[in-house]
């Protein structure tokens, strides 16, 4: 499929998603799974899409293991899954070196087994080890399955993230790169979550071998990047997809620059402050709890203009209704449904934001600041008594 427009705000679906669209391209951490722990509800939504015709693919920042290895976890947690439904960061990284170099290139790993198993599956070389030992792993012929050692000198360098990368893997990595050697970043994830909250995710550890080699990565070829939702489509043969994620900055931004619609649930990262602020390219076509969003219909948000050009806007979703203005957003009726209530909000924040780009609307702030909490506070705070999890950041 090729990249379209959509349109800059939410979308309504008379209709459930998975009757709407013909691929799920799903993601792991903070909507499957946070941790080891799986998302509540997560396997019998998926389940039930799928029995609607929707067809999955899951698609991972995460280059820690390999796809093989996702799909057996998958698997175990109840969901619907089968061979090569599951595509990783470190399965794009492999294919784009394998589009620069050629067969039996060493590519020194500064990652786990994912990014090790993914250069093979592509016919490159596995390098660890410091530049002196120079170790190549690569299949044993005589004995499928096994791995064997060859002599071979790295020619690249691929990082990707792993629990267990250790500050000698850093700095094999920062060796290579200010060598000159072309580095590629599965990602820029600043965090991943777990059960205690965001942790240091790949983006971070980019930033330590580029701050001590003194230059950035030559390519990034994971979310937010267009390329891997576009596979995951070519993959599954579809020509409707929907993105599914927790993060704007990676799931809902590549969604949007790859043409795609996409939804955001509130399991993982991104909370409702976030979505407030949300910029134009990285905002979502649709808004859910969690993967149960497949499964129902999406309400129509109106947005009515106010009688003049400064007198910002006033949206209505079902019961809920929330007004704009240079004061910031207010709360005329919080309605029944928590989700309605946030839906009004970011359609009047980013109608208000859109028509005055100066003026210190969404995305131009954060959330997090005295301007973003003074902007947001009625809605966050009736949010908060509806529904504290739409509001409680991870």
């Amino acid at each position: 499929m090729t990249a379209r427009t959509l349109g800059t705000g939410l979308l309504g679906s008379a209709e459930p998603l998975a009757d709407q669209h013909d691929l799920a391209i799903v993601d792991l951490d903070g909507v499957v799974y946070v941790g080891a722990d799986p998302v509540p509800g997560a396997a019998p939504a998926l389940a039930a899409a799928h029995s609607r015709g929707m067809r999955l693919c899951y698609l991972t920042n995460n280059a820690s293991r390999p796809a093989a290895e996702v799909t057996a976890h998958l698997a175990a947690l109840g969901l619907p899954v089968e061979e090569g439904q599951v595509l990783t960061s470190a399965q794009v990284a492999a294919t784009y070196l394998a589009r620069t170099k050629p067969a039996g290139t060493g590519v020194l790993v500064v990652g786990g087994a994912g990014l090790r198993e993914a250069l093979r599956e592509v016919g490159l070389v596995p390098v660890t080890g410091s530049q002196a030992e120079a170790r190549g792993e690569a299949q044993a012929g005589a004995q499928p399955g096994t791995r064997g050692e060859v002599q071979v000198e790295a020619q690249a360098v691929v990082q990707g993230f792993h629990p267990d990368l250790s500050w000698r893997d850093l700095a094999r990595g920062t060796h290579a790169v200010r060598r000159g050697l072309p580095w590629v970043a599965t990602n820029l994830d600043r965090t991943v979550p777990t059960p205690d909250g965001p942790a240091p995710g790949n983006g971070t550890l980019v930033d330590v071998i580029a701050t001590a080699a003194g230059r950035r990565p030559d390519a990034v070829t994971g979310k937010p990047q267009p390329e891997p939702f576009l596979e995951a489509a070519r993959r599954g043969g579809s020509n409707n997809p929907l993105v599914i994620g927790d993060r704007l900055d990676t799931d809902l931004e590549g969604a949007r620059a790859a043409g795609m619609a996409g939804l955001l649930v509130f399991t993982g990262v991104s909370a409702a402050g976030e979505v407030l602020d949300c910029p134009e390219h990285r905002r979502p076509h649709y808004l859910g709890r969690d993967l149960g969003a497949l499964g129902v219909a999406h309400p129509e948000v109106t947005c009515v203009p106010g009688p003049g050009d400064g007198d910002g806007c006033t949206a209505r979703c079902r019961a809920a209704e929330v007004r704009a203005d240079a004061a910031g957003l207010a709360v005329i009726a919080s309605g029944a449904d928590p989700l309605d209530l946030l839906r009004a909000a970011c359609v009047a924040a980013w109608s208000w934001a859109d028509a005055h780009p100066a003026g210190g609307g969404a995305g131009t702030g954060s959330p997090g600041s005295t301007a973003g909490r003074n902007r947001y506070a009625a809605v966050l705070s009736t949010l908060q008594r509806m529904d504290p999890g739409l509001v409680r950041e991870r």
